[in-house]
């Protein structure tokens, strides 16, 4: 059964100060804009329109909550990247993401979600690295690996691997395809780990 399966949304935020307060976890999503990560979202908890899947990039522009039960919620944080958007508004997203990542004591880990044909740009990297002081676990997702062929796929999976070895070593990484539901079981099994560990942590 896929973890997100009972998912609802919760509540959306704009300000780190209106972020609510609760005694359970968070697992954050986050992605370039147009890199599939709603639909990686909607994948996952088997729902058509959990996350708003929009063909104009840079459409979320809020931290939306959702509830997965009581004490676990997953987080979808504003696509970034999206050039047109107005220079305050992507000043704003910037700082709230990176404040979101390096501050917020129940996150327990990132899934960063990358289009397959273009990984590891700039951006993508600059959220590693706000992250990474944390020490907090990151998941990546390589959506749209239906795009390439299969051979293309694993290649530049290895690629991306051994580009991240160096600074990253603790990161996992995955291929995923949300048109065909491809890659659920691996993501389910990489974030439920998460979620055993604090369990642990706390017991």
């Amino acid at each position: 059964m896929s973890l997100f399966h009972d998912a609802s949304f919760y509540v959306s935020v704009n300000q780190f100060r209106d972020l609510p307060v609760h005694t359970g976890v968070e697992i954050a999503f986050a992605g370039r804009s147009n890199a599939g990560k709603s639909s990686v979202i909607n994948t996952l908890a088997r729902r058509k329109k959990l996350a708003f899947v929009s063909k104009l990039p840079g459409r979320t522009q809020q931290i939306n909550y959702f509830r997965i039960r009581d004490n676990l919620f997953l987080v979808d944080l504003p696509g970034y990247g999206y050039a047109k958007v107005p220079f305050e508004i992507r000043r704003h997203w910037e700082s709230l993401l990176s404040k979101y990542l390096q501050t917020q004591k129940t996150l327990v880990g990132l899934v960063l979600i990358m289009d397959i044909r273009h990984p590891l740009k700039v951006l993508d990297l600059q959220m590693l690295e706000w992250f990474s002081i944390t020490g907090k676990p990151v998941h990546i997702i390589l959506t749209k690996s239906d795009k390439l062929s299969r051979n293309h796929a694993e290649s530049t999976l290895r690629q991306v691997k051994d580009r991240l070895m160096l600074h990253y070593p603790s990161v996992s990484i995955q291929l995923f395809s949300s048109m065909k539901a491809m890659g659920v079981a691996e993501a389910n099994e990489a974030l439920n780990k998460w979620i055993e560990n604090i369990q642990l942590k706390r017991d």
